[in-house]
């Protein structure tokens, strides 16, 4: 491969990688959306903001995903653990909000 096509292929694949970003932020911002969504139901009728049984149905579930995709599971696992954490920290903020009786 001559260097010329080695850097047309580097821009090629780096910019099916900056497509990919774009479309995880997006997705990212659509599921916190979602959560928020949770967050402020759970607030008005008090609930807790976290629910370790659903956050252990969700780590299994997304270990699966992320073995029959192709991608490390501890990876996943990590990365869910990341935004399970900001979903919880917006909820507890959206409790503390919530005018009390």
């Amino acid at each position: 491969m001559t260097e010329e096509n080695a850097a047309a292929e580097l821009n090629r694949l780096r910019s099916s990688i900056d497509n990919i970003d774009a479309a995880l932020i997006h997705l990212l911002a659509e599921r916190f959306k979602c959560t928020q969504q949770v967050g402020a139901l759970k607030a008005r009728t008090g609930m807790p903001p976290a629910d370790k049984t659903r956050e252990r149905d969700q780590v299994a579930r997304l270990r699966t995903l992320a073995t029959e995709s192709g991608l490390d599971p501890v990876f996943a696992e990590k990365f869910l653990a990341f935004v399970i954490a900001e979903v919880i920290h917006h909820h507890e903020r959206l409790a503390e909000a919530q005018p009390t009786d």
